[in-house]
């Protein structure tokens, strides 16, 4: 699928994918608590790790999945770029544990953060990207994941909100990203939207890292 920007996109720079979010955080922080974690990722649950691990989840709104995320043991770095979306965060999940970055993906430089996460969750994300964006940014997350580790990527599809910019990218395109950064398959499904908006379904994707280093050429 070639990559096309809907007319409502914003920008060509990696801050151009929170366009739009700021302005509508408050009813964005709603939006988002109206579904649970165990929800949104229930095709993919019983590929989240069991033990305590290192969990790092990009674009995190208001953490509605990294407080499950430390409620279950985990270390969690909760990334998310806007600052009122944080404010929510913070707020609604003051007492979960999170460690909370202003940072942002494709370069996500995670500067009081180094080392390697067991997994790394990407919820509504990848598609603001566009394709060199996307390989940068596949390229980062394989270099951020332990031998082993996990991609949690969900892929939105259909009409873009207004003043979003969002770009068509299908399951299909992400799964060869990956394995160009030596991260296999190993799950991949389709599911519609929990707020009930016909036009709109998702794409759940995990990819596992190699369990020994990968160097792209």
């Amino acid at each position: 699928m070639s990559d096309q920007l809907a007319p409502t996109g914003q920008g060509n720079s990696p801050a151009g994918g929170t366009a739009g979010y700021a302005e509508r955080a408050d009813a964005l922080a709603v939006q988002y608590e109206e579904v649970t974690f165990e929800e949104v990722h229930f095709d993919v649950l019983r590929l989240v790790p069991a033990e305590p691990c290192r969990i790092l989840d990009v674009g995190a709104g208001t953490g509605r999945d990294a407080a499950p995320l430390a409620a279950r043991g985990h270390s969690v770095v909760a990334v998310e770029p806007t600052t009122e979306l944080r404010a929510h965060g913070q707020r609604i999940h003051a007492d979960s544990g999170i460690d909370w970055v202003d940072d942002v993906l494709p370069d996500l430089a995670l500067s009081q953060h180094a080392g390697r996460f067991d997994a790394v969750f990407a919820t509504a994300v990848w598609m603001h990207l566009d394709a060199e964006e996307r390989r940068h940014a596949m390229a980062r997350i394989a270099a951020l994941l332990v031998p082993g580790g996990r991609f949690f990527v969900n892929l939105r599809h259909g009409p873009v909100p207004e003043s979003r910019r969002m770009f068509a990218v299908s399951a299909a395109e992400t799964v060869e990203l990956g394995s160009t950064y030596g991260l296999r398959t190993v799950h991949r499904s389709e599911r519609p939207d929990l707020h009930g908006r016909d036009n709109v379904w998702w794409s759940s994707l995990v990819l596992q890292m190699n369990d020994a280093d990968h160097s792209p050429n």
